[in-house]
């Protein structure tokens, strides 16, 4: 089984290739540097959340276009398998359980936030909301000028198309489950 770097690297390159872009051109129209790029499309480089939505949103596609497997008939995932993307020094643990396929318009994901964890999202693609249910702990999501607090067994959806930010403010680690949809 391929890493998630792995998986990341093809499926860059992959599309890039198939929007019939440059290397200079996505690093244009992403702000990520040509010689980030070029290490992220070899599997050399370990990129942040962040890194991976500037390279989704300059080349219009999902999120979860950069991180989707190879299809088979049915999948069972096992999340101890799962290379995590991570942010906050690795405080946030982003699983991508079942990656959008440009074909399906929604993602899954399991998190971890670390108490005292933050991690600011870039926006998503035009008309992208985001479900997302707490299993464990308490987070703070800021977004469209609102701060929710999110408490375990509770659930929220939000417009996921301007930036946005979550924050465990709770005492231990935070367990979520995010679904992207992506219109």
């Amino acid at each position: 089984m391929d890493t998630m770097n792995q998986i990341i690297a093809k499926n860059i390159k992959r599309l890039r290739e198939e929007r019939k872009l440059s290397m200079e051109e996505l690093a244009r129209l992403s702000g990520v540097s040509k010689s980030m790029l070029a290490q992220i499309e070899r599997g050399e480089g370990n990129p942040t959340i962040s890194t991976l939505w500037k390279l989704s949103n300059g080349m219009g596609v999902p999120f979860d276009a950069l991180t989707v497997r190879p299809k088979n008939p049915y999948e069972i995932v096992k999340t101890a398998e799962l290379q995590p993307l991570l942010e906050d020094d690795g405080r946030v643990k982003n699983y991508a359980l079942f990656p959008d396929d440009e074909n399906r318009r929604f993602a899954v994901y399991y998190l971890e936030l670390d108490k005292g964890s933050y991690w600011a999202s870039e926006p998503h693609l035009r008309g992208t909301t985001e479900f997302i249910t707490l299993f464990a702990g308490r987070i703070e999501i800021c977004t469209g000028g609102q701060r929710l607090t999110v408490e375990k067994g509770e659930s929220v959806r939000f417009k996921a198309d301007t930036a946005h930010s979550y924050r465990n403010t709770g005492d231990e680690t935070a367990v979520l489950h995010m679904i992207l949809f992506n219109p």
